[in-house]
């Protein structure tokens, strides 16, 4: 039997559950378990694919086409188990499938309920989930929202059942809470009692609590905790407030000996731990030298979450690279205001020093002449640039604008009237309504050209990457396109669509249609992130200067 461990969070949202959770798993990994990680999310949406970014954060795209909880993002960063739609499950899914099967006539005309339908449907997608990889030992199971939430209740029931079913040896619950400071520095665990309760009402009694701390717990408030929610005083761990980065989580729960701690409550014998990528990985976090900016040209830059995956590649980068990466947002809107871009990217602005530009994913028309702004930019000063899906998109913009004279060079997406349509839907798009699921996404092979950027970075001419867009350069200008200097640097396998253009006699221009950013990992960085920011660095800090390895 696989061994299930539930992790909730309780008291507010935002503590940081799934980065524990994560954290759980990359430790777990370690010791030698196989370990696959699963979401529930309480929102009736069938996937995140239709939210806006400044609802719910980043889309994260798995290998299969899942448009899924930026969570997932953390567990692929974190661990190594395989990735899949079966991995995350919402209530919308859930809900869909019961009512699928009602009409079907499947419950042979009972009245369909919460208990035990919708419950058993979620415990069929969990054990689902298990069994995948018949290689499988652990599950870790992460329930979002948090308890007393009305939506988490089936999702906390049917882990109730599990719990019940498989037996405390195989099924374990971890619950995350928040330890306040109050002033004078007091820890407060009245909000802890408070949540374990909550989960108690539910049917289940946590086994480890993790508590969201400003600092270390001591011993005294350790046994206060476990006397008050009935939990041994060796389950009660500290994630406390750190300066470093949250890769360094697995090491702090690690020195508090919480795999030990699991593994023991599982009944599984204690394994030799190996940690060392994430003590190399510390390593190189410590010893950076020197530091580079880059200008994140978006239009969701209020939301952190919502280039979560960019923002991690980039320091994935700069720790193999030897080099600190600073962020500097730049809302591509305000580049349009009248005044904008000499404010934002001029050289007297604040931000006009900055050494890289990224101009990421995104969709709609809102800010996209200011990303075009930034591109022409980028190119004419001669700055490294990195575009990724409409970032490429809006490469192909300025060059038909900006060097090949077509003032309105454009994507259909933003002006269906355009003369120039450099961007454009493929012809089997072009009459979709339904716009859940039904782009071009997942995992999908391209053909590198020899002699290019990408092919200097990659080394292979076959590269598999995954994709989440629904327009493409459009191949009636592919001509005009490289004629005039552009490069097409890849292709999908029959040379169909183009995939990846470069900027010709420039220090690094690339623009992929691809999301490369969800593959890369703190302990094995994207090949792309890791090639742009070395072109940063070298740009600002030359072989012999400054504070970069010679």
């Amino acid at each position: 039997m696989n061994k299930l461990i539930f992790v909730s969070g309780g008291v507010c949202s935002s503590l940081g559950k799934g980065v524990a959770a994560s954290s759980l798993g990359a430790l777990l990994e370690g010791r030698g378990l196989n370990v696959r990680m699963v979401k529930c999310d309480p929102y009736i949406n069938v996937d995140a694919g239709t939210m806006s970014p400044y609802q719910h954060g980043e889309v994260y795209v798995t290998d299969d086409g899942a448009e899924t909880d930026l969570d997932l993002g953390n567990y692929a960063r974190f661990t190594s188990g395989a990735l899949s739609r079966t991995n995350s499950i919402t209530t919308g899914q859930v809900y869909e499938a019961v009512i699928r099967k009602e009409r079907e006539g499947r419950y042979l005309g009972r009245c369909v309920q919460v208990i035990p339908h919708i419950t058993d449907e979620i415990k069929h997608r969990i054990r689902s989930a298990a069994q995948e990889d018949p290689d499988t030992d652990v599950v870790i199971v992460e329930i979002g929202g948090t308890v007393g939430d009305i939506e988490s209740v089936p999702f906390l029931e049917a882990a109730r059942q599990l719990i019940h079913e498989a037996g405390k040896i195989n099924a374990l619950s971890v619950h995350l809470t928040l330890i306040p400071e109050v002033a004078g520095g007091e820890l407060k665990t009245k909000p802890t009692q408070h949540s374990v309760k909550a989960m108690q009402e539910q049917g289940i009694q946590p086994d480890i609590l993790i508590c969201r701390a400003p600092v270390m717990l001591d011993e005294g408030n350790r046994r206060k905790i476990a006397l008050f929610t009935n939990v041994d005083p060796e389950a009660v761990f500290t994630s406390y407030n750190i300066e470093t980065t949250i890769y360094a989580i697995p090491l702090i729960f690690f020195e508090q000996k919480l795999d030990q701690v699991v593994l023991k409550k599982m009944g599984v014998e204690s394994r030799h731990a190996n940690l060392e990528p994430w003590y190399t990985m510390m390593e190189k976090f410590r010893t950076r030298r020197g530091n580079v900016r880059i200008g994140i040209v978006g239009k969701y830059m209020e939301l952190h979450d919502a280039y979560q995956s960019v923002y991690e590649a980039l320091f994935h980068g700069g720790l193999e690279t030897g080099v600190a990466v600073e962020l500097v947002k730049i809302d591509s809107g305000k580049l349009e205001e009248p005044d904008g871009f000499e404010r934002i990217l001029g050289p007297e602005a604040p931000e006009g020093s900055i050494d890289g530009v990224l101009v990421p994913g995104g969709f709609g028309q809102r800010g996209t002449t200011g990303m075009v702004k930034a591109a022409s930019w980028a190119r004419t000063h001669r700055v490294p640039y990195l575009g990724i899906c409409l970032g490429m998109q809006i490469m192909v913009i300025d060059w038909g604008r900006n060097v090949l004279g077509w003032e309105d060079a454009d994507s259909t997406e933003f002006n269906p009237q355009t003369k120039h349509p450099v961007i454009s839907l493929l012809d089997e798009q072009v009459d979709v309504k339904n716009y859940g699921g039904t782009m071009r996404l997942g995992k999908s092979p391209s053909l590198v050209e020899p002699g290019t950027r990408l092919f200097a970075c990659y080394q292979q001419e076959t590269i598999c990457e995954r994709h989440r867009h629904r327009y493409e350069f459009a191949n009636t200008y592919r001509t005009a396109m490289t004629e005039s200097g552009l490069r097409i640097s890849a292709y999908t396998l029959d040379r169909g669509l183009v995939e990846a253009v470069e900027w010709p006699d420039h220090p690094w221009g690339v623009g992929v249609q691809f999301h490369p950013e969800f593959k890369s990992k703190p302990t094995a960085a994207s090949a792309l992130f890791r090639d742009f920011i070395t072109a940063v660095r070298d740009r600002k800090y030359p072989k012999g200067e400054g504070n970069n390895d010679e």
